[in-house]
């Protein structure tokens, strides 16, 4: 994720032991300043515009260092260029190289139970296990009996980052092994300019999340946008509100189907049947080769219909956790079986409906946000003798997470608090709302009651 802080990335790279980095010149200052506590040797800077035809490349990137001044001062001297990189790589023959599919892929970072940031050991033989899986998904009939997703007819509208799991898998990844188009919606923030792009195109799909879809419908121009060749639009990252789907449907004439997933399982577990086969409130049922199966306190399998942990098995599941195997012992058995730390009930034909979070997750725009992470930069502050993080509801971002704060010196402000976590967090993780307290509440041994302090938000 380029939008993270120095500290979160520092994390990253020290954790990993990366070794080399590419990353787009506008973020050559955070570079900077993260390399000299890593063990990252080689440099390789991208432009923006370093894709395009020789002149409009050189366009390009005049604007966006010179017009657009998004290009920062910054000294790496030892870089080597992308595109000089690939002209030189031409000359070369590709050396092949040997792999299983038991071979590490990918890292891919999560807060997993605790909130420390860890790489999530994916395989070659995960991430193609979870493509065909997905794949296989995609061939469900439609009402008139056709195949649902045509390999090479598709378009794709991708408006999440390709950093996140979901967006990795199925749009970065799956999208290209089907040869259908994927449109990258750059910026989704600006809604403005997403529905302009949107109506540039005779889209057949849509993925999303929730708060996405609230504020493309709140736009004036949504209705003008051409709908007719829509074939389905996908939700997860974060819960389907019933009226938004609702709603989204009555406009669209297409319905949302909830699927479900985690970083640790590729991500893809659960996904809803196409159309009126979709079960809203439910997160559908499992993909191709996967077991489910839900767990009481004590470990016991539970019966159908009986609220309990989530267990994931399957060959999407991660090899465990980066160099951590207390960590991987604590949600993964010898039998493969991971506990996904969600409260969850399986009915009698099979659908999963997610009630509740075992774990104090918050979950902001579709993104992963832990609460020991935030109260443990926070407690860095030396104006901060206490603080708690919880999620609360928000119209915009489904969760945002407010932060409870006792205070050891009375001069620390609210603004002074607010720029800390504006310089240590990205911008999804910043606490939208601060209060301070005189004392929070506690258990006789000294943990905290967030539940206590949600029940009072």
């Amino acid at each position: 994720n380029p939008l993270y802080t120095a500290r979160e990335m520092r994390h990253q790279f020290k954790d990993s032991g990366a070794r080399a980095l590419v990353y787009l010149n506008t973020f050559g200052r955070l570079v900077q300043e993260v390399l000299p506590d890593t063990s990252i040797e080689v440099l390789i800077e991208a432009r923006i515009g370093d894709m395009l035809p020789a002149f409009k490349g050189l366009l390009v990137n005049a604007a966006v260092k010179h017009l657009k001044k998004m290009v920062p001062t910054y000294s790496l001297p030892q870089a080597v260029s992308f595109k000089h990189l690939l002209h030189d790589g031409g000359r070369h023959g590709l050396k092949p190289v040997s792999l299983t599919l038991d071979d590490i892929a990918v890292l891919k970072y999560t807060g997993g139970t605790t909130g420390v940031a860890k790489g999530a050991m994916l395989s070659h033989g995960n991430l193609v296990a979870n493509m065909q899986q997905a794949r296989a998904n995609m061939q469900q009939l439609d009402e008139q009996g056709q195949t649902l997703i045509k390999e090479g007819q598709e378009i794709m509208i991708a408006p999440l980052p390709l950093y996140h799991i979901y967006a990795f898998t199925v749009n970065c990844m799956c999208m290209m092994v089907t040869g259908n188009h994927n449109v990258l919606i750059t910026n989704p923030r600006d809604i403005d300019g997403f529905v302009k792009e949107l109506q540039k195109w005779r889209f057949t799909g849509f993925l999303g999340l929730n708060t996405l879809f609230v504020a493309l419908m709140s736009h004036p121009d949504f209705k003008k946008i051409d709908f007719s060749a829509l074939k389905g639009t996908n939700s997860g990252g974060t819960a389907l509100v019933s009226s938004v789907a609702e709603r989204w449907k009555g406009l669209t004439g297409v319905t949302v189907t909830e699927g479900y997933g985690l970083t640790e399982t590729s991500p893809v577990v659960c996904a809803n049947p196409h159309g009126d086969r979709s079960r809203l409130g439910t997160v559908g049922l499992p993909v191709p080769g996967t077991a489910l199966k839900v767990i009481g306190d004590e470990g016991n399998e539970l019966p159908l219909g009986e609220r309990g942990e989530l267990c994931v098995k399957g060959p999407q599941v991660m090899k465990g956790y980066w160099q951590r195997p207390d960590a991987t012992a604590e949600v993964l058995d010898a039998e493969g079986w991971l506990k996904t730390g969600d409260i969850a009930v399986i009915d009698a034909d099979g659908f999963v409906r997610i009630v509740d979070r075992k774990k104090d997750m918050i979950i902001v725009s579709g993104f992963n946000v832990y609460p020991n992470e935030i109260e443990d930069v926070v407690m860095a502050h030396p104006k901060v003798a206490a603080c708690a993080a919880i999620g609360v509801t928000d119209e915009k971002s489904g969760e945002a997470v407010k932060l409870f704060v006792v205070r050891s010196d009375a001069s620390l402000t609210i603004e002074e608090l607010q720029a800390y976590c504006r310089e240590n967090f990205t911008g999804y993780k910043v606490p939208r709302h601060l209060v301070f307290r005189d004392s929070l509440p506690m258990t006789p041994v000294g943990k905290i009651l967030r539940r206590e302090l949600r029940d009072q938000a």
